[in-house]
């Protein structure tokens, strides 16, 4: 049945929720976000707030702050998944050698890490603690000394040798990836985790 036109609802002034989710899907997958994700959504929130002023001008105050709610909720959602979106690429994605060209002993990365840990340098800690269980296997000779090498590639061989502490390496490798290149923040857990898996494979015969 046709409704006078004075009785015909108003069109909305926003997405439903459906809707609104589709546009943040299109939104964060254009490769424009990978230049400058949160300038990006700063600005998708500006021209969707322009458009909700724009259709809400006619519909009077109540309308008008409806609609501004409803908004400023989406860019607060764009928002958190855009960062969402950086932290997961980074930590999936971002990997690189274990070692640098620097030549240290394993010994003096062990002090670093354990200096690192005393000081609340946690990140430092996870990484020279993977890098002096790194080496001490090298001079040990369990391990060959590969320019370039990854935490994967590292602890894939290691595993070879250290079969009961194979879920341990896989997640050392995961940790030292993230930490070091997917700039996760580490926790006092996480290093102790990886100096205790230092002392154990030293320990091992």
């Amino acid at each position: 049945m046709r409704l006078p036109l004075g009785l015909r609802p108003d069109p909305p002034l926003v997405p439903g929720p459906d809707e609104a989710r589709d546009e943040l899907r299109r939104e964060l997958v254009r490769p424009e976000y990978q230049q400058d994700f949160l300038s990006r959504a700063l600005d998708r929130i500006q021209r969707l707030f322009q458009e909700a002023a724009g259709a809400a001008a006619d519909a009077g105050v109540a309308s008008y702050a409806a609609a501004l709610v409803v908004f400023l909720l989406l860019g607060l959602c764009m928002l958190w998944l855009v960062s969402r979106a950086r932290a997961s690429a980074a930590v999936a994605g971002d990997h690189g050698p274990v070692l640098t060209p620097e030549q240290v002993t394993a010994a003096q990365l062990r002090r670093r890490a354990e200096e690192a840990l005393s000081e609340g340098r946690l990140e430092d800690a996870v990484v020279d603690g993977v890098r002096a269980l790194t080496v001490r296997q090298v001079e040990r000779g369990r391990l060959e000394l590969l320019p370039g090498a990854t935490a994967r590639e590292v602890t894939l061989r290691l595993a070879a040798d250290f079969e009961d502490h194979r879920p341990r390496l896989a997640r050392l490798a995961l940790l030292f990836d993230s930490v070091r290149y997917g700039r996760r923040r580490a926790t006092t857990g996480d290093a102790e985790s990886v100096l205790a898996l230092d002392d154990d494979l030293a320990g091992a015969r």
